[in-house]
């Protein structure tokens, strides 16, 4: 019987063999198709090689068995104890495979996608029988195995325990990955799975200039021939923790009805070529859209989503139509790039540095703080990158180009926004570099752009930084970045390429910092904002430890002034702030205000919460004895007991054409969305740097990019009844 069962076994699995064969070979059409004999872990060549090895193994077991002769003819009670074990394990995760598969995905019971399951079944039985005949048979004469010392059966006993151990954690450890496509999608609160997964690897695209774009396809088993497709185009390593993550993701998507295409861009995630911001992304991102109309699953929609560079990579597409995307989730990221990189018209030395040293190659690589550092310190500002130890091109070309010309116009087109052919969800944080010129996009979209794609726009601004989850003093813990940039999307595009009719989405969601929660609005700025000026008061002593600079609501009715001098050689250091880079976010700002070169300006302690959401202005009337200089300002809230924290920051470079000549500017800050509460105090601090956040202004007449001599600068302001230098919050009535 044992034999019998055996060569049976052994017969099913050669006409599984024989039957991808007849498929793959002859497109025989009366058998299931290609995708139904696949498990996925091999591609068919190499799958074939294989089961004809295991065929060849299995056949010479059989055979031995069949006439009483041969190795594995001969009972051993050792062998058969270990094939016991996995064989049972073997069948064990086999079964465990297809009750996942069967209570995951509706469209497959009881038998859809189950071929490769039930010919493992098939191995895994054959093994159980060989194990039972080598533990079970009697063993006679010599064969008789010598018994052990009691020191050798306690090893065999822990080598054993040690094993199982192993094969446990390893069986946990399966088990969670088939899972965390749906642990993913409940911890975001999305629609259950629906269809199985089919993934082809490294499919390829070859550009017009013979660049090879590589892609790993996820697709939806058994949603039919046509679905909507997501594409997301990164710039990342293709590493092994980014390979699960990525897998995770384009599962749970696929798992959902989509087919999920995530493309490496130019040097990055397997595809060809020189990975350099900004210079091919428009050109290839057209050629991709080409390359799936073609596709025989395109069906016509197309979402896309990503943030930070991935959104840049939807931003280039916004204007394209047939084909084109039919909606797109970008994050942490505008279409004016120039604005991030000179805000106020300073360069933004921390973030861009970052970005450069981890980018510049043909992987990302963290720059270590001490190499950072070196690259902050010194002029010229242009050999930053090579204090830093690496002379990177696309470094060099946002310091060469501080004004918005034809260099920004090939990389941020023009007026895209306006142009936007879909809807966009756009997600933003706080203490976000990008955050002002995404709500700028926004305010355009809504303005501007076609009014089915306006009306149909939103917009959700978080507590986050660039891609990461801000930490607040108080202890609150909101949910983290790296969820909440991907709760929203399965609904906003089951909206908008399934048609499905999702509960409405607000047109603007925000978190209020301080109170700690999310809110719905209808638009941005919110029309019930009250601005609210915030005038300085003091007699000239306002940049001491314990100064008089106060913030009241009624102008001063003295005329004053406070003055400090602004060294570009010792300038006030970052803290925290909107950057690229593990140093942004929120930090005490008390030591900076010890600083002889920082003015502080502090309201009364707040008998009742105050609400500031939206854009934030500093009004100031200032003298310089510069021909070019910087004003900082920062927008800080204290707690009881003295400690400050930065809430928003700005900054203006310009020029100044008479020396100590009283001037009008503006200062914008960063918008801000806060609840002051009652016990805290609202503060004020101005200065003339903040770096590395900004770069230093030598506060000549050279250019800034090459300048390596610097003077100091005596710098003024002046507040009173006529020269009434002043805050603007937008304060929100509670």
């Amino acid at each position: 019987m044992i034999v019998v069962a055996l060569w049976i076994l052994l017969v099913c699995f050669f006409v599984r063999i024989v039957g991808q064969a007849l498929v793959v070979f002859f497109s025989v059409s009366w058998l299931p198709p290609q995708n139904e004999w696949m498990s996925g872990t091999l591609a068919y060549p190499a799958l074939l090689l294989s089961q004809l090895i295991i065929l060849a193994l299995f056949g010479t077991t059989a055979m031995e068995l069949s006439i009483g002769k041969g190795l594995l003819a001969r009972p051993r009670r050792t062998l058969g104890g270990w094939l016991l074990v996995a064989g049972a394990l073997y069948f064990g995760v086999m079964v465990v495979r297809y009750v996942i598969r069967m209570g995951l995905y509706p469209e497959e019971r009881w038998t859809g996608g189950s071929i490769p399951i039930f010919f493992h079944l098939v191995l895994a039985s054959f093994i159980l029988i060989v194990a039972g005949y080598h533990r079970f048979q009697p063993i006679h004469g010599s064969d008789v195995a010598v018994r052990r010392s009691r020191s050798a059966q306690w090893i065999g006993r822990l080598g054993r325990g040690a094993l199982g151990l192993f094969v446990l954690i390893g069986l946990a450890l399966w088990i969670t990955w088939q899972l965390a496509p749906t642990l993913l999608a409940h911890n975001l609160g999305a629609r259950p799975a629906e269809y199985a997964v089919a993934i082809d690897r490294n499919v390829g695209l070859i550009t017009t200039d013979g660049t090879r774009l590589k892609a790993d396809v996820y697709h939806p088993r058994g949603a039919g021939t046509k679905t909507p497709t997501i594409l997301v185009r990164l710039p990342g390593n293709k590493t092994f923790e980014n390979g699960l993550k990525t897998d995770v993701v384009g599962r749970m998507w696929a798992e959902r009805g989509y087919t999920f295409v995530v493309q490496g861009v130019r040097g990055r995630f397997g595809s060809s070529g020189e990975h350099y911001p900004f210079r091919d992304e428009r050109k290839d991102g057209k050629e991709t859209l080409s390359w799936l109309s073609k596709q025989p699953w395109w069906d016509g929609r197309l979402g896309m989503l990503g943030g930070s560079y991935f959104a840049y990579t939807q931003w280039v597409l916004a204007d394209q139509k047939d084909p084109g995307p039919s909606a797109f989730l970008m994050q942490i990221a505008s279409s004016d790039n120039h604005a991030m990189f000179y805000p106020g018209g300073a360069f933004s030395l921390e973030s861009a540095l970052y970005w450069a040293s981890l980018s510049h190659g043909d992987r990302d690589v963290k720059p270590s703080t001490s190499a950072l550092e070196k690259g902050f310190t010194g002029f010229p500002l242009r050999e930053a990158d090579d204090r830093a130890g690496h002379d990177v091109d696309f470094f060099n070309d946002w310091v060469d180009h501080p004004d918005k010309d034809a260099y920004w116009s090939a990389a941020d087109g023009e007026n895209r926004p306006a142009q936007l052919q879909s809807p966009v969800l756009l997600m933003g944080g706080w203490y976000d570099p990008y955050l002002p010129s995404l709500l700028q996009d926004f305010a355009v979209i809504r303005e501007q752009a076609r009014s089915d794609v306006a009306d149909a726009t939103r917009l959700i601004v978080g507590p986050w930084t660039h891609a990461r989850t801000v930490v607040f003093p108080d202890g609150a813990t909101p949910s983290g970045y790296r969820l909440e940039s991907i709760r929203p999307a399965i609904a906003w595009f089951d909206q908008h390429l399934r048609g499905t009719d999702e509960p409405r989405m607000a047109p603007v969601r925000i978190y209020v910092m301080g109170e700690h929660r999310w809110r719905n609005e209808e638009e941005w700025p919110l029309a019930r904002t009250r601005y609210t000026p915030y005038y300085l008061h003091g007699a000239g002593d306002a940049n001491t430890l314990h100064g008089d600079g106060e913030l009241r609501v009624v102008p001063s009715t003295e005329a004053s002034s406070d003055s400090y001098v602004y060294d570009p050689l010792d300038p006030v250091p970052s803290a925290g702030g909107a950057m690229l880079g593990p140093r942004s976010g929120i930090a005490l700002q008390n030591e900076v205000e010890q600083r002889t070169d920082v003015l502080v300006y502090t309201s009364p302690i707040l008998e009742e919460a105050i609400e500031v959401t939206g854009p934030v202005e500093l009004v100031l009337y200032v003298s310089t004895t510069a021909p070019r200089t910087d004003f900082t300002a920062k927008l800080v809230d204290v707690y009881p007991g003295g400690a400050a924290y930065n809430v928003s920051e700005g900054v203006l470079r310009r020029s100044y054409e008479e020396a100590d000549t009283r001037v009008k500017i503006r200062v914008e800050l960063w918008p801000t969305s806060i609840l002051f509460r009652s016990g805290h105090r609202i503060r004020l601090e101005i200065s003339s740097s903040s770096n590395p956040r900004f770069d230093r202004n030598p506060n000549t007449a050279q250019a800034i990019s090459t300048a390596v001599s610097t003077i100091p600068a005596r710098q003024t302001i002046y507040h009173g009844p006529a020269l009434t230098s002043h805050l603007v919050l937008p304060i929100i009535p509670r």
